[in-house]
């Protein structure tokens, strides 16, 4: 088990899509470290049963239903969380996704044939997986910025992808939109620099979650074929595990171990970016 960061005692985390795999299981670990956590995302029920379970574990944390494209919807969230809380420490903009209309079921065009070809797919579909997973970033930082930067030690954390830095084949949407969250990640550590507010990504390699599963693994449990690719160009040979990311995490959110970092993307993937396939 990680040794509790006692720096972390009683600050402010905020979320967004804080019912997700790997968001639920960051926000009960700041839980454990004396953080007080908001769930935020668009369901009540999910995002409440993340807060009990924080809750039956001795941490501090509400619920607040909230949509990351929606301003008013984040701006009336920010003044509910200053209410009760009264200061915001960190973002983790976890809210993001994929949608079957933005991914074709083909991984080249010589496969034209099958169902659903680049040509295919549809303008809104594509729109509204960019926007889940970047502009969604970007309106939080917006929102939540004003009142980071009122904080003594103020840090935002991104959600990337292994996909940025090479795009993965039947996710164009996806791909895009993680590759920006890199560069707004950097535009925003430079920005905020001398006002002292850090901002930081995670790059998960490949992780199980709700919304993969059905690509990644048979009915059976088996890999799919896509995930034996993944399999073999991940040096250590297997999928991530929610608890993988949490080193890293707490890492950049707790500046007396990461008072100068800032800018930059850490890859949590097994050696995938590392591997060249020979």
């Amino acid at each position: 088990m990680i040794p509790k960061h006692q720096n972390l005692q009683d600050r402010v985390a905020v979320v967004t899509g804080g019912s997700g795999v790997l968001c639920s299981r960051m926000a009960l670990e700041l839980s454990r470290h004396g953080v007080k956590v908001v769930i935020l995302n668009r369901t009540a029920e999910k995002g409440q049963k993340v807060v009990d379970e924080i809750r039956e574990s001795g941490g501090t944390a509400i619920s607040i239903v909230a949509d990351v494209l929606n301003r008013i919807s984040l701006e009336t969230a920010r003044e509910e969380i200053i209410k009760t809380f009264g200061r915001i420490d960190l973002l983790i903009n976890g809210a993001g996704g994929n949608h079957p209309d933005a991914i074709t079921d083909s991984e080249k065009h010589e496969d034209i044939e099958k169902e659903k070809s680049f040509f295919d797919l549809d303008e809104n579909g594509f729109k509204s997986v960019f926007d889940s997973n970047f502009t969604g970033s970007f309106l939080a930082s917006q929102v939540f910025g004003r009142a980071l930067l009122k904080a003594e030690s103020p840090a935002i954390l991104n959600i990337s992808s292994m996909s940025a830095y090479s795009p993965m084949t039947k996710v164009p949407a996806y791909s895009a939109a993680k590759a920006s969250i890199n560069n707004f990640t950097m535009w925003m550590a430079v920005h905020f620099a001398e006002a002292g507010l850090r901002v930081n990504a995670i790059a998960p390699g490949f992780f199980l979650t709700t919304q993969n599963r059905k690509l990644l693994l048979n009915e059976d449990g088996s890999h799919t074929a896509r995930s034996e690719k993944i399999i073999t160009g991940t040096p250590m040979k297997r999928f991530g595990k929610p608890e993988d990311l949490l080193g890293t995490m707490l890492w950049l959110a707790d500046e007396s171990y990461s008072s100068f970092v800032t800018g930059t993307t850490v890859p949590v993937d097994g050696g995938f970016m590392a591997y060249s396939g020979v």
